[in-house]
């Protein structure tokens, strides 16, 4: 590590713990001008014998329990690369080197799943019905569904998912780390928006080096990392296929096409049915000119085609401004019948075949009659 990034970091460590409350939303705010720390603070990260390495997690704690958005998601800008520290390290089974990566994530862990009055936290997620349209479908290019009385009761019901109470955690164990990480990854990703280029970007290199560590795939990346192989849960792998496809629809396509692929490699090989089932649901999604489209600058957004609607009206459809010029083409050619009639009966009598004196003014009555009836209509 260089002395100018040490020396930034010893600054960095230096200058928080003299602010008073008031000033902290001020330093929040100025943290994303100082362009040069972000990379040292990961150099620090990926140095397991740093001296720095303690001082730095404790720092980064204390912004995420100052309970401000801005420090809270600087924290997890580190996520990524917090997690393959502590897997690595694991996995080389030298857990003196992670006992403060341990502690900052625990502590994060522990400070999600309560609310303000501590309290466990149960999150919920509602999941939209099929039969409503939305910027991602419509339910007529679904297909028809049978109208059965199961359908019917369910028709336009949401299904909402619970996730937790979930328990406090003191250490990691064999048994609770991937629930935990799992659970970090679901906040990080809640996050995603506000996750940096160098964020995204060790996203999809920790997802690369987990799935392939010690499979063939390894050798043919030409990766030099540990060779342990390391276990992995279906749930896990989900959420680092959520967080790939925001990177890959946000700019960074080369490292988020190869981070899926080998999810979804390491999904084939576990058999996991949710991770093969969304990955393999994002590949399809993103082929064609949304991944042209994007490039290393592109814009940070995700294309959604929207099946376009018809402007015409149908001849049939019956709406009141048809029913109302229906009513007046009818009348006026009521009117030119009763007009023609007029123009026949001309003289001011006349006589029928039957003798019955029928006067013009008769019909003229009956014309009024008619326009009178049709103006109360």
């Amino acid at each position: 590590m260089l002395a100018m990034d040490q020396g930034m970091v010893e600054e960095w460590l230096s200058e928080f713990k003299t602010l008073p409350d008031s000033a902290v939303p001020t330093y929040a705010a100025s943290l994303k001008d100082k362009g040069a720390l972000v990379p040292a603070l990961y150099k620090v990260i990926r140095e397991n014998y740093s001296d720095l390495l303690e001082p730095v997690c404790h720092q980064l704690f204390e912004f995420y329990r100052s309970g401000e958005p801005q420090l809270q998601r600087f924290t997890l800008q580190f996520l990524p690369e917090l997690l393959w520290s502590l897997l690595s390290v694991s996995a080389a089974r030298d857990p003196h080197t992670s006992g403060c990566i341990e502690a900052l994530l625990l502590g994060i862990y522990n400070l999600e799943i309560v609310d303000k009055d501590g309290q466990s936290k149960v999150l919920s997620f509602t999941v939209p019905s099929l039969s409503k349209p939305s910027v991602y479908h419509e339910p007529s290019a679904i297909g028809s569904i049978a109208l059965t009385e199961g359908a019917l009761a369910n028709h336009g019901l949401s299904r909402v998912v619970y996730s937790g109470p979930h328990l406090q955690r003191e250490t990691f164990t064999a048994q609770n780390r991937f629930d935990v990480l799992t659970f970090l990854l679901l906040c990080y990703n809640a996050a995603l928006s506000y996750m940096t280029a160098p964020s995204l970007q060790s996203l999809c290199q920790f997802s690369s080096r987990v799935c392939i560590c010690g499979y063939p795939r390894q050798q043919m990346r030409r990766y030099k990392g540990i060779s342990t192989r390391l276990t992995v849960t279906s749930e896990f792998l989900v959420q680092l296929i959520t967080g790939i496809h925001y990177a890959l629809c946000n700019g960074e396509v080369e490292l988020g096409s190869k981070a899926l692929d080998d999810v979804l490699y390491r999904a084939q090989l576990e058999l996991f049915p949710e991770a093969l089932l969304v990955g393999n649901a994002i590949k399809s999604s993103l082929h064609g000119a949304a991944l042209k489209n994007n490039n290393k600058e592109g814009a940070r957004s995700i294309q959604v085609e929207i099946t376009p609607t018809s402007s015409r009206i149908s001849r049939n459809a019956v709406t009141s401004l048809s029913i109302r010029g229906h009513r007046w083409k009818r009348h006026g050619e009521t009117e030119k019948l009763i007009e023609k009639q007029l123009s026949l009966n001309s003289k001011p009598e006349s006589t029928d075949k039957a003798g019955t004196l029928q006067p013009s003014a008769t019909l003229i009555s009956r014309f009024h009659l008619h326009r009178s009836c049709y103006g109360s209509c």
